[in-house]
């Protein structure tokens, strides 16, 4: 579960801009939408995170935030040094030479200072990382802070990697001598260092390659739309997935009662509607190929807890369709990992199926600036207030400026 973002010089996000996700003292207990950071926690946080705003306002590159950090932390290591690393700086003159700084917190079993995830503790964390751009684009800072219960909640720094890539750690860290000349050797300058240590067998660098790797999104630098061919080869990889979507065919209605791949033939993939010949899937309704393409980014995460990364995801969707997603993720037998959904949205319809904690903004000034804003930091909003009415009304801002 992600607890708080930070963005600064990505994309249209110039200045630093800070998503926290835990709610007020205030809110409800007595609610399916807010979940305990951790078990025990005091924080809450929401399984559901929307964003709204015009077009051109930045809902996308909060999501490419969220992904660049994940892919970054999973896959660097193997990126080519000869290549940029696949995000831009703001597009002008001062802050394309400036570095782009992120930062994620959430919560991991395990204490750094037994070096386990058996002792059934959790501490808060924090993942940063400031990228210099220009010439010489590099990683010019690194590093894992945490908060344990022993220290009163101070923060402290569990590994710091500087420009140079020389690796500072703390005692309860642990890193040897031979792992820190090894990673010295082989750290490269444009590479996370976290799946090295992951592969030394580091718990809190491995639980962080763990959240990475349960991030699914359809975004990166761009949406991917993936090619009907890789949707249905998915689907034949993985029966187990397609058992899924069929129950849930059946169940938001969508007039379909079955997907099916021929065995003889995967390109030969087909609906099944009631009295109805089949329909082959690439004349099939853009609403329900949608659904079909999203449904596995959505169920990876409700089976194994990740964080779902979704950009547009009620372009094509009808509102009935798009509430029940959401009910899947608010359930708790259904989600019992406590996944996350982070989704850029284009219908405000949508805003009368969320609670006040869902809901996020993305609003850009004349120079093309994102400000990035959730329904909790602007006040006297209550809980009970028609948000769609109230949006659509300006009270909220983050609106398309016509005429």
């Amino acid at each position: 579960m992600i607890t708080k973002l930070e963005i600064e010089n990505f994309y249209s996000i110039q200045d630093r801009q800070v998503l926290d996700l835990v709610v007020p003292g205030n809110a409800p207990t007595q609610t399916d939408h807010l979940v305990e950071t951790w078990v025990g926690s005091q924080e809450r946080a929401p399984k559901i995170i929307a964003i709204f705003g015009a077009n051109g306002s930045g809902k996308s590159n909060v999501l490419r935030a969220l992904s660049f950090i994940a892919w970054f932390v999973e896959h660097s290591f193997s990126f080519p040094d000869s290549n940029d690393l696949p995000f831009k700086p703001y597009n002008d003159d001062e802050h394309s030479d400036r570095p782009t700084k992120l930062k994620l917190w959430f919560p991991a079993q395990g204490s750094p200072a037994t070096q386990t995830v058996q002792d059934n503790r959790w501490c808060m964390y924090c993942y940063a990382l400031e990228i210099s751009n220009g010439k010489m684009q590099k990683v010019h800072h690194e590093a894992i802070y945490f908060w344990p219960s022993a220290t009163g909640g101070r923060r402290t720094r569990l590994f710091e990697r500087s420009e140079d890539g020389t690796v500072k750690v703390s005692k309860a860290f642990g890193l040897g001598g031979p792992e820190r000349t090894l990673l010295q050797r082989i750290l490269k300058p444009k590479s996370s260092v976290i799946p090295i240590l992951a592969q030394l067998i580091y718990p809190s660098s491995i639980e962080i390659v763990k959240l990475a790797h349960s991030v699914e999104t359809n975004i990166l630098t761009m949406k991917r739309d993936r090619s009907d061919r890789l949707v249905v080869q998915e689907y034949m990889d993985r029966p187990e997935l397609m058992e899924q979507l069929n129950r849930e065919l059946n169940q938001v209605d969508v007039g379909v009662h079955t997907f099916e791949v021929s065995p003889a033939d995967d390109r030969d993939a087909s609906l099944h509607h009631e009295g109805l010949n089949p329909i082959p899937f690439h004349l099939e309704s853009h609403g329900t190929r949608q659904f079909i393409k999203h449904f596995p980014y959505l169920s990876h995460a409700l089976t194994n807890g990740g964080v779902a990364v979704i950009d547009e995801l009620d372009m094509a969707m009808h509102p009935v369709v798009m509430g029940e997603i959401l009910r899947w993720f608010r359930d708790p037998e259904r989600n019992p990992h406590n996944a996350q959904l982070w989704m850029s949205c284009q219908s405000p319809s949508l805003l009368e199926d969320l609670q006040k904690d869902e809901i996020a903004f993305c609003q850009k000034d004349e120079k093309g600036r994102t400000d990035l804003f959730s329904l909790n930091d602007i006040k006297a909003v209550r809980r009970d207030d028609n948000f769609y009415r109230k949006y659509m009304g300006g009270h909220y801002g983050a609106l398309p400026l016509i005429g």
